[in-house]
């Protein structure tokens, strides 16, 4: 056997590239999941099959993207979300989206989560609290949909603009 030809050499550095690449998959995979851990072990990823979660009382459901199994027992649900982090922290919306979470897990499971979980898709994370005061916040926020629109909006000739209820909305803003 002769010295290996430029040939050889170049499919021995094509196999050693893709392992090379392979190996750094496999260990960001494994980071990743280490990463995860620390919210508890996976219960349930919203792909379409999980059941919608539902409370007749609170008359609220929802899906969670995310349940994660912490090492007591409790199960926190994790809400996943497409955008990157806001600069000011999680809009009271993705809050209250994750306080529902809580509730219905709750509700659910008879044992309350001690916090939520908000993941942008940047990589930033929020805990958000459960107890009794987001609790209140989020009941209130609650029976507050359950009476008519007194008409409160303050119209926005930016924002009315673009929506799609501009037509039949009361309060909108002049046309300008």
């Amino acid at each position: 056997m002769g010295p290996p030809s430029v040939t050889d050499l170049a499919v021995a550095a094509g196999i050693g590239v893709i392992g090379l690449g392979l190996t750094v998959a496999a260990v960001r995979g494994l980071l990743a999941r280490r990463h995860d851990r620390r919210w508890g072990s996976l219960v349930a990823i919203d792909a379409g099959a999980p059941a919608v979660l539902r409370s007749r009382r609170y008359r609220l459901s929802g899906r969670p993207d995310v349940l994660r199994r912490l090492p007591d027992g409790r199960v926190v649900p994790v809400e996943l979300k497409s955008r990157a982090t806001p600069r000011r922290g999680p809009p009271h919306s993705h809050q209250a989206q994750v306080a529902a979470y809580c509730l219905l897990v709750e509700e659910a499971t008879g044992v309350a989560p001690p916090f939520g979980v908000l993941r942008y898709s940047d990589g930033g994370e929020f805990r958000v609290p459960w107890g009794p005061g987001p609790r209140h916040v989020l009941l209130t926020l609650r029976s507050a949909l359950d009476r008519p629109y007194g008409g409160e909006a303050t119209p926005s000739p930016a924002k009315c603009a673009g929506c799609a209820w501009r037509s039949v909305c009361d309060a909108r803003a002049p046309a300008t």
